[in-house]
């Protein structure tokens, strides 16, 4: 959990300092804020850790539920299968796919070796992490709310409080969030690496000292090992560098412009310490060869997705439109603000990524997910806004002035109810792996042979393997750890393939297309297994859907 947001050397706790026509230094300014902190404690000092807790608890318990519940899917099912190989094997298996993926599944080899492999072990550490990025999103909501206060805030004080904590909230309520804390996959701890690296920007700027540059610039180096794009975060800090001002704030060390020369020297040594993954990772393209340049149906896409659905599209744009009139208000707000920091998280990471789609798709939406921590701020600023706001009106004066926001607060957790609902189940899954496990193993028999149209299809018996590794897989060449690839290899002679296609009286055909069709074979090697099926006179004998996952059973 991330420190005491109000520190001794935090330029914050010189709020309540009286105004005066020559600012005080900086080492006058830290010991009146530890003499202050030494006295007598305020609320912020006393329950400032609740603004952290109270998310933080609210995303275990709202992640946490029915973690097992889904079914493995196939992204998932390369994790279990990539870390269940020995730490020789897994780095053989970077040097030809996945190296971006690296850090990761040599982290859950780990944790498997405690836990096991099961779905929630699986993800739990996802869920960890969720928790832990929930409570920097609160942390660095109320930081940079604190920020933005004028030395004389009066009783404007609390609006860092309740910024943090709405932040928060809203986070962990978000479904998309439950999505990725109940994934087997790198993309929750990369939002974690982006919260904690934006909360560390917020404490390195003011401040100016080594010690936070050198932790901001490990944070976004480990966001960036765990998911390049991560690195994406660089971009959109440097943006909120350029927005802001910390004149005033013991903004200490050189600058070129607004942008720390600190910031310039530890964003530089993230890049380098990355560069032999990005180099792997150049030669390793093929790997997100199937993506397309983005149209009107992924932006619209983008939009549900960190809204939560369709309908809470309309609610959040003018919850952060409202957060960005709060920090544009004329009552002597700080350039370094709750928008400065969330807008550009929000908006650089998927521009860049869209704009670069035009010239070699590199999109997808679940590749900017780490954003998606920048709207709850955004949001939580605006119900903070509203109920600042509240406060000047009747509402104010008879003390209903949180009553606006708890009723808007009320109306999103009722739309978002449903989607919370929908998200943990396994329907929200392209593939149902556990279900086709079971119809395997329901339907299997001795002799019964399997086929995977295409190669890369081999991925989705490998979620709950026991029943497909009782069938005979006769177009495999080498199996994935002799290859060191995560689906191994198939014979490419059609003469030793049907050399090997003797005493078979059932096959199966395993597939999985978005569409809900059998694909039509492309390569010699699917050609010829198909042809190999007309040829022994097998037919249809049964066909089953489990999410996209096609399995059908020819026989005679």
């Amino acid at each position: 959990m991330p420190e005491t947001d109000i520190g001794p050397d935090d330029p914050a706790a010189t709020i309540a300092v009286p105004p005066s026509s020559t600012p005080p230094s900086q080492p006058a300014v830290r010991s009146w804020a530890r003499r202050g902190r030494a006295g007598q404690p305020g609320p912020a000092k006393r329950g400032g850790w609740l603004v952290v807790a109270v998310p933080a608890v609210t995303s275990l318990a709202a992640d946490g539920y029915e973690i097992g519940g889904p079914s493995l899917w196939r992204d998932e099912a390369y994790t279990r299968d990539a870390i269940a190989r020995p730490v020789g094997q897994i780095f053989a298996l970077l040097g030809h796919q996945d190296a971006v993926h690296g850090a990761y599944y040599l982290l859950m080899h780990v944790i498997a070796a405690a836990i096991g492999t099961s779905a929630t072990a699986l993800r739990l550490p996802s869920l960890c992490a969720m928790v832990i990025a929930t409570g920097f999103v609160a942390a660095a909501g109320r930081r940079a709310a604190a920020l933005a206060l004028p030395p004389a805030a009066g009783r404007g004080r609390y609006i860092p409080a309740l910024t943090g904590l709405l932040s928060g909230l809203l986070f962990a309520a978000a479904p998309y969030m439950t999505f990725y804390a109940q994934m087997a996959r790198s993309y929750a701890i990369e939002t974690m690496l982006a919260a904690i690296a934006s909360y560390l920007l917020l404490r390195a700027w003011p401040d100016g000292r080594w010690r936070w540059w050198s932790a901001y610039g490990t944070a976004v180096a480990l966001a960036g090992l765990f998911n390049l794009f991560g690195l994406l975060m660089l971009a959109a800090h440097g943006v909120t560098l350029l927005l802001s001002d910390a004149r005033g704030q013991s903004a200490a060390g050189r600058r070129a412009g607004r942008i720390p020369l600190r910031w310039l020297a530890v964003s530089a040594a993230a890049v380098i310490a990355l560069s032999p993954l990005l180099y792997l990772a150049r030669h390793q393209q093929e790997q997100i060869a199937w993506l397309t340049r983005p149209n009107v149906r992924a932006i619209e896409r983008l939009l549900s997705t960190f809204a939560g659905s369709r309908q809470l599209i309309i609610p959040f744009s003018l919850l952060a439109l409202a957060g960005l009139a709060a920090a544009c208000l004329p009552d002597g707000w700080r350039p370094l603000n709750p928008a400065a920091l969330a807008l550009p998280w929000l908006v650089v990471p998927p521009f860049v990524l869209i704009a670069a789609s035009f010239v070699k798709p590199v999109y997808y939406v679940r590749y900017v997910e780490f954003c998606l921590p920048a709207l709850a701020i955004l949001a939580g600023a605006g119900l903070a806004g509203l109920i600042r706001l509240a406060a000047v009106t009747p509402l104010g004066r008879l003390r209903l002035a949180w009553l606006p926001a708890a009723l808007v607060v009320a109306g999103l957790a009722a739309l978002l109810a449903g989607p919370q609902q929908a998200i943990r189940q396994t329907a929200a899954r392209p593939d149902d792996l556990r279900l086709a496990s079971a119809i395997v193993a329901a339907n299997e028999q001795p002799g019964d042979v399997v086929f995977y149209i295409p190669l890369n299809m081999r991925v989705l018996g490998t979620g709950y393997p026991a029943p497909f590794l009782r069938l005979r897989d006769i177009a495999l060449a080498e199996s994935p750890i002799a290859s060191a690839a995560l689906t191994g290899t198939e014979v490419t002679s059609p003469a030793l393939l049907k050399s090997r296609f003797t005493d078979v009286r059932r096959v199966w055909v395993v597939t999985g297309a978005s569409n809900y069709k059998f694909p039509t074979p492309s390569t010699p090697a699917d050609k010829e297994k198909m042809a190999l099926l007309a040829q022994a006179g097998l037919h249809i004998l049964h066909r089953w859907q489990a999410g996209e996952v096609m399995l059908t059973l020819y026989g005679s």
